[in-house]
């Protein structure tokens, strides 16, 4: 366990970052933030100048937590000092931490937050960071920090307090079991959950999977969530949250402003002689071979960077873009957003392929044998460079050759993304495309009276 010194200069705003306080057995970083903002709000002089926020790094990290999610308190308030050591000391108290967790809770205070903390969450989205860098950052910024397990939650509080959100952004309210009930079955009706879903389509999203007829809102763990509605504002997830009548008597919710169904982790273009293991971004490139669907359903095939790079991606049969994906042809131009899965003994290293963008099909052709001139029937070739011969009439013509006929294609340039049941918290739905939003200027926001909930 390490708790780092205390900063000597004041501030007047406080970023607390936090992460990775739960294990796949149970538990929940935003539980843990629920409950840290429950203490603050009646036991701290504080002032909350944003929701909290919850963001979600680079969902290819093998040693990531569930959903890879760290959290982002920020507020006034003229009584910091201590604050770390209060944290701590609830989340032991309240038993916040997971078995087998790495966590990492991280306070700078400070009105603006270094350029240097904003560009080390950037890299966190789509790259591999270390424990070793947030821990310089930390110093180098006097940032406090409490680390337990092996530390690398540190690297997920600070990227929490670095990431702004001025970009595109979307809401979650989360709804919070009580004790007891963790662990146990959640009961939902799904008709209620179909009846929102239409009611509030654009303006909530992820809620129901109608091609398989599957409710999305509902995690399957034992942690404390009971469920979590993803929209477009504060009022949205709310309303719909109301309406779904839950029977379960909850400890209350809370709402986050979230990079989820934003895409943020696939902003970085990337060459392909630059990718490394467990790396996200996106690229413009020609198809380099033809798709072959292989055991299992996926499709498989080779892409072609500007510089004559090629690398093997791969479309898989969950995401429903397979269909597509089998249609592309050598030369097609192509956008594509991916994370790169390490090469393994039997695997060369592969592109996972999240968004599909068809932007410029190549021409393809059907190759026939020629008409013959005297009785217009399809002539036989006679051999390498040796010409054709109609058995019908017995007409030769040595200098006779195939002819292409072009081929209809069955791809539209269009933009295609997984079916809603292999989306990932940042996958960006395809009707959130035109919706994104963009706060200029941050320097806090008027948060919504209905934000948090202890009942």
């Amino acid at each position: 366990m390490q708790v780092s010194s205390k900063p000597s200069v004041e501030a007047q705003t406080v970023h607390v970052g936090l992460d990775d306080t739960d294990s796949t057995r149970g538990k929940c970083t935003t539980h843990a933030a629920y409950t840290i903002i429950d203490y603050l709000l009646n036991k701290e002089s504080v002032e909350f100048i944003d929701y909290p926020l919850l963001i979600r790094l680079n969902p290819n990290i093998p040693w990531k937590t569930r959903g890879n999610g760290a959290v982002c308190l920020r507020f006034r308030t003229s009584y910091h000092e201590g604050l770390l050591d209060r944290i701590v000391e609830l989340i032991h108290n309240e038993d916040l931490i997971a078995t087998g967790a790495n966590p990492g809770i991280a306070v700078y205070c400070g009105d603006t937050v270094p350029h240097t903390i904003q560009y080390f969450a950037r890299r966190a989205l789509y790259d591999i960071v270390s424990r070793k860098t947030a821990e310089k950052l930390a110093t180098h910024n006097q940032i406090r920090f409490f680390t337990d397990g092996n530390g690398q939650g540190l690297v997920g509080s600070i990227a929490a307090i670095g990431t702004l959100l001025q970009e595109d952004h979307t809401f979650e309210a989360v709804a919070y079991r009580k004790r007891e009930k963790c662990g146990t079955v959640r009961k939902l009706d799904s008709a209620q959950v179909v009846r929102y879903d239409a009611e509030t389509f654009p303006y909530t999203f992820n809620n129901y999977d109608k091609a398989h007829h599957r409710v999305l809102i509902l995690p399957h763990g034992p942690d404390p969530v009971f469920c979590g509605i993803r929209g477009e504002s504060v009022e949205i997830v709310c309303s719909a949250l109301r309406k779904l009548k839950i029977v379960e008597k909850l400890e209350g919710y809370m709402v986050f402003r979230t990079n989820q169904g934003t895409n943020l982790h696939l902003q970085n273009e990337t060459g392909f002689t630059d990718i490394k293991c467990y790396k996200a971004g996106f690229s413009l490139c020609r198809v380099n071979s033809r798709p072959t669907v292989i055991e299992g359903g996926h499709a498989m095939f080779s892409v072609k960077d500007s510089i004559g790079a090629v690398v093997n991606a791969a479309v898989y049969e969950p995401t429903d873009m397979v269909n597509i994906a089998s249609k592309l042809e050598v030369g097609d131009v192509i956008k594509i957003g991916f994370g790169v899965r390490k090469a393994s003994s039997k695997h060369p290293r592969v592109l996972n392929v999240e968004y599909l963008q068809v932007l410029e099909t190549t021409e393809i052709f059907e190759t026939m044998n020629p008409l013959c001139l005297t009785c217009n029937k399809r002539m036989k070739s006679e051999g390498v460079n040796k010409g054709f011969s109609c058995r019908r009439c017995g007409f030769r013509d040595r200098k006779a050759k195939k002819i292409l006929i072009p081929k209809p294609r069955m791809i539209e340039n269009n933009l295609f993304v997984p079916t809603p049941r292999a989306h990932r918290h940042l996958t960006k739905p395809i009707h959130r495309y035109g919706m994104e939003k963009n706060l200029k200027n941050f320097s806090g926001i008027n948060l919504w009276s209905t934000w948090f909930s202890k009942t």
